[in-house]
């Protein structure tokens, strides 16, 4: 889930209905999220040039597909937003005789998927990753002795540890689709309870703690914990893999380290969907299978260190990256991870109220 902004040394441009090319496939994917030399080798590979458009929020991109014909071939949305967009018919079934790299992709991914999309008959996955805990390991020992207390979430949900983190910095992404099933599962309830009575404990839990934690952002944590302005924070593991780069370019002595707690955590996937309203269905097709190719997709994950579902593409993405357990965690932690799923009108109107009471302290 792409939220922070990188250079995108590609072509973008901003289309209109009135100027597509026949052989044009146009792209919406999220900001800095693709190779540099992507597009244009896809170009000389198919002679299909490529328009890209990027979108910001989830949110935005759903209210242009909820319109209808918005141009766009080939979209990206989070897989929490899939069910949504399937029930909405805004995206269409895929044909997989157009996708013959479709063996390529995980089985364990895709079967994790299948709760937002059963049967996996409308997108598969682009880039995937995980919520989890980021930290400066020396103010980490400092307090605490070692690093063990960051392999469960009562860093955080233990009022005695989380006071002792909020005199270095404690920070948790504005992210309420991912902190809530986590305080859920954390507490021993269904990570997506349907029932109202556990978001009023994941509340209480979470409102406990909230005089300890400096801020919510979306992003701001990046940059402060590189900086050593927070020392832990909840968020996603290529943010902290961000922070930890950061800090070694610097050269300012911060260790930035990430762990997915023991109690398990979030796992999330930006998809490769079609528009029921694609103007260049074949063109779409071809794209989708051209980032369906191991060499492609792990050019792309090499570039942006995210891990990709390729299963095919694993010999070719840098040891740096494959090694790298905040961006490829092993099985033992992969099998503890739940995908987020949509919730039921009801439930996500309460899940916005308890968190716009928890960020604003009222």
């Amino acid at each position: 889930m792409r939220v922070n902004t990188l250079s995108l040394v590609a072509l973008i441009s901003t289309f209109s209905a009135a100027t597509y090319a026949d052989e044009t496939v146009n792209i919406s994917n999220w900001n800095g999220y693709i190779a540099d030399d992507t597009l244009p080798s896809f170009t000389q590979a198919t002679g299909i040039k490529a328009t890209y458009d990027i979108h910001d929020s989830n949110e935005v991109l759903e209210s242009k597909l909820m319109t209808g014909n918005t141009g766009y071939d080939v979209v990206s949305p989070s897989n929490h937003f899939l069910s949504r967009l399937i029930k909405a018919g805004a995206i269409q079934k895929l044909d997989r005789s157009q996708l013959p790299n479709w063996k390529n992709l995980d089985p364990a991914l895709m079967k994790k998927l299948e709760v937002n999309d059963p049967g996996n008959q409308y997108g598969y996955p682009y880039m995937w990753g995980t919520a989890g805990i980021g930290y400066n390991v020396e103010k980490i020992k400092a307090i605490f002795g070692n690093t063990d207390v960051t392999h469960s979430w009562s860093l955080f949900f233990d009022e005695n540890n989380i006071k002792k983190l909020s005199e270095c910095g404690v920070a948790i992404i504005d992210n309420p689709t991912q902190i809530l099933p986590i305080t859920l599962n954390y507490l021993g309830l269904p990570p997506h309870s349907h029932e109202p009575a556990d978001y009023k404990k994941a509340e209480q839990a979470l409102l406990k703690i909230r005089p300890y934690v400096q801020y919510f952002h979306a992003s701001k944590y990046i940059s402060d914990l590189a900086n050593g302005n927070v020392c832990a924070v909840i968020g996603f593991n290529g943010d902290i893999v961000q922070a930890a780069a950061s800090a070694r370019e610097a050269k300012n002595g911060i260790d930035i380290a990430y762990s997915i707690p023991d109690e398990g955590s979030t796992l999330w996937l930006d998809m490769v969907v079609m528009p029921k309203s694609a103007p260049h269905e074949k063109n779409g097709y071809a794209y989708m299978n051209y980032l369906l190719e191991p060499k492609v997709i792990a050019n792309i994950s090499n570039s942006i260190h995210y891990a990709n579902p390729n299963s095919a593409a694993d010999a070719f993405v840098d040891p740096a990256v494959k090694q790298d357990l905040a961006i490829y965690p092993p099985k033992s932690v992969m099998d503890k991870l739940f995908t987020v799923e949509d919730l039921p009108a009801a439930i996500a109107r309460l899940s916005t109220r308890l968190w716009t009471k928890l960020k604003t302290n009222t």
